[in-house]
């Protein structure tokens, strides 16, 4: 692809959450793919579960744009690397149009996103109780920033043909063209639970027919010629802003000299000479299936990148780590759903925690942080950290800013990252003597555990912010 990049693309926006954003989206993708069209599909926002059924939906990796995690300058380029080779993009929003992170104005909001990438907005609206009022929140919506474009409206939860009529009526005095139309389909309904809708990975088949009830909607009820066209409308991206790879991050790391005289880069990884010797390519295990579902794509591209053999494994099946693991990492999901199953497999528990104790890399986020901890509810798991952890009913939610406090097989002390947190647990010492990070907003405290090689934290992290990141858990995989 060339550094101009123009691939088609529409945002799919609404002016709330709970309007049919995710429905509207994902059915979309899969109508699109149904056509014949190679789609790309993306997530506005740090969520990991709607990118499941993007996934399902367009047969390809789900990817999140989140301009708080990754920083306005990368969204281009991250939107560029997903897309590359497709026909078309399909972007979720988040939220309301216009919410993005806390006191950060339009930051990481949808509206912010579209911008960066020069794309049509859809708003997609729930019309139920509404008719004539619909005309005046599309147009507060259109007109609130000119740099957003809303390309068109697709009425949400319509429930006749006399409202929609009234509906057509009202929106012709806003100016906005009505793309589709959609009524009330039961079917089309996902379960949630309390940290939202219940990932692909819990229920496959019910999640494919789902998906495929959302394309047949947005079929029936949408004019894709008309869609498609103001995807085609869009032209290139603003910046004309070169793909993002693994191996050639767009950030690059200022060098530094240790006082021992070893050159090293700003993430603390020695350079070799040109006439050094091939380093061997470390085994990194990787947590999947049900239990840890929650990940980055460009987590895994960076590991690979940075020279590991990237193997996933699921905790719920597998007694053993994959043979010749080096390094792990553990990344979010719902261990307190599979906790009893989590805590029967005892052979791999064990052999976790001999990684993790014998000082091996060990990167856990948020799941993975419960499952190293002795226990979860009074089972028993890892226990390759000293405590435990519990189901809370307080949701704690919401970017961070963060600052490494400790030297660990992620960063050195003092690296900045930005992060989110989302979970309905607490743990209790909530950080060890050697605390993973510092928090500098919204509130200053310390979190998490850096231990030997264990890096353990609530805190998710986006590492195409900091590609370092990768790079020296694949040095110390090398060398540990």
């Amino acid at each position: 692809m060339s550094s101009s990049v123009s691939v088609p693309r529409l945002v799919i926006a609404a002016p709330s959450s709970g309007s049919g954003k995710t429905t509207v989206a994902t059915g979309l993708m899969a109508a699109f793919a149904a056509r014949g069209l190679a789609v790309s599909p993306h997530k506005v926002g740090p969520d990991y579960i709607d990118p499941g059924y993007h996934s399902l939906a367009t047969g390809r990796v789900g990817r999140n744009l989140d301009a708080y995690l990754c920083g306005p300058e990368l969204i281009g380029p991250l939107f560029a690397h997903g897309a590359r080779g497709c026909d078309i993009a399909v972007v979720e929003g988040v939220m309301g149009m216009y919410d993005g992170a806390a006191g950060e104005g339009e930051l990481a909001s949808t509206a912010h996103v579209a911008k960066l990438l020069g794309a049509p907005v859809v708003l997609v609206v729930d019309a139920s109780s509404q008719s004539r009022s619909v005309a005046a929140l599309v147009h507060g919506f259109a007109s609130w920033d000119p740099e957003v474009r809303v390309g068109g409206v697709i009425l949400n939860k319509v429930a006749s043909d006399r409202h929609e009529e009234l509906l057509r009526e009202a929106l012709e005095s806003a100016g906005v063209p009505v793309l589709g139309v959609l009524r009330r389909v039961a079917q089309v309904d996902t379960p949630s639970r309390h940290l939202g809708l219940v990932p692909v990975a819990e229920r496959r088949g019910a999640a494919l027919e789902a998906v495929a009830a959302m394309g047949a909607q947005v079929a029936d009820g949408c004019d894709l010629e008309a869609l498609e066209a103001l995807a085609r409308a869009a032209g290139a991206v603003p910046g004309g802003s070169a793909p993002w790879t693994p191996a050639s991050p767009t950030h690059h790391p200022t060098r530094l000299v240790e006082e021992r005289g070893t050159d090293v880069d700003s993430d603390g990884i020695e350079e070799r000479g040109a006439g050094g010797t091939e380093p061997r390519n470390p085994v990194v295990a990787v947590a999947g299936g049900p239990a840890f579902t929650f990940s980055y794509a460009e987590h895994t591209e960076l590991l690979a990148a940075a020279g590991a053999e990237v193997v996933t494994f699921d905790p719920l099946r597998d007694e053993q780590l994959p043979d010749g693991t080096s390094g792990l990492v553990i990344g979010g999901g719902f261990p307190e759903v599979y906790a009893s199953e989590l805590s029967a497999n005892e052979p791999l528990r064990k052999a976790v925690s001999e990684l993790a104790l014998g000082g091996a890399p060990v990167a856990a986020e948020c799941a993975g942080l419960l499952y190293l901890c002795r226990e979860l509810d009074g089972l028993p798991m890892c226990g390759g950290l000293d405590a435990s952890a519990r189901m809370s009913e307080r949701l704690t939610l919401g970017y961070r800013d963060a600052v490494a406090v400790s030297d660990s097989s992620l960063a050195v002390a003092g690296t900045r990252m930005r992060g989110h947190e989302f979970h309905r647990t607490v743990v209790e010492p909530g950080a060890g003597a050697a605390p993973a990070w510092g928090m500098r907003a919204p509130a200053r405290r310390v979190e998490g555990f850096v231990q030997q090689g264990v890096h353990a934290s609530y805190l998710h992290t986006h590492w195409a912010s900091q590609p370092g990141v990768a790079r020296r858990f694949v040095e110390r995989c090398r060398t540990s």
